[in-house]
């Protein structure tokens, strides 16, 4: 089936402030660095996977917003980034209206997934959607739209508490519009190896969730943190910091269950 000729990974969490759009813009650049054709969807109507990635809000003549109401398609809502074999169909404050827009509508779920079931669509090997920080009309598309979920969760105190409720809402997407959807991983992000909290809850999280934790740990890093206010992911700011450093192996292990996913 043509659709799964690339992979959709939808990076979502209903809590805020978690590292979900550092993740989506650093792991859309290192997997493009290694060649591979990368779409980010930004879905946050606050547009900051599309300003960390450098894109004037005056430039996004058209966006994800243009792209679900179905006036225009992948082709023309894209923008090329600075980054080589990246594309991102940024986002606007329009996305706000969505929901009253498409509500009526029986596809409204559905409308991201049929953009990008298409041949233009198509033409990525990965699509990376970045999710506003809440279960709403937009986080349904986009997971109704993926195959896989990829989930940032900050090392602390609540983090469990949160990431039980994601996992309910992942189930009640499988249950409802997607059976085929599947957790691609769980990154543990703003990591401080000083913090004996930080340790706990890594502890926690790996023994309840074991192999869908990725070994990979993100740091709390001021570099990363400095990156968005250039218009750049980490990777290009400094490549040698540690959180760089952090997402290039991050998007190793991405291909790594990819790959094996193909073998099963």
């Amino acid at each position: 089936m043509a659709f799964d000729k690339n992979r959709i990974i939808t990076i979502a969490n209903q809590k805020g402030g978690v590292g979900k759009t550092t993740t989506a813009i650093n792991l859309a650049t290192a997997l493009a660095a290694i060649g591979e054709r990368v779409l980010i969807v930004d879905l946050d109507p606050q547009g900051n996977a599309s300003t960390g990635l450098g894109i004037d809000r005056r430039d996004r003549k058209l966006s994800s917003y243009d792209l679900l109401i179905g006036s225009h398609s992948v082709s023309e809502t894209v923008i090329e980034t600075a980054v080589p074999n990246l594309s991102i169909v940024p986002s606007t404050l329009d996305l706000l209206g969505l929901e009253m827009e498409i509500a009526q509508r029986p596809d409204r779920v559905f409308r991201l997934k049929a953009a990008l079931q298409t041949e233009e669509g198509l033409a990525y090997s990965y699509v990376l959607v970045d999710c506003p920080p809440s279960f709403n009309l937009l986080t349904m598309n986009a997971m109704a739209a993926a195959h896989s979920v990829l989930v940032p969760l900050q090392c602390e105190f609540f983090a469990l508490e949160g990431l039980s409720q994601l996992l309910e809402t992942i189930g009640q997407v499988r249950r409802s519009v997607n059976p085929n959807l599947d957790i691609q991983g769980i990154v543990l992000t703003m990591f401080d190896s000083r913090n004996n909290l930080a340790q706990q809850v890594v502890t926690d999280v790996r023994t309840h969730l074991g192999e869908k934790v990725y070994h990979t740990l993100i740091p709390r890093n001021v570099r990363v943190s400095e990156a968005p206010s250039y218009g750049k992911p980490a990777i290009l700011y400094d490549l040698k910091c540690a959180g760089s450093q952090a997402y290039l192996q991050l998007a190793s292990e991405v291909i790594q269950r990819e790959r094996q996913r193909r073998a099963a």
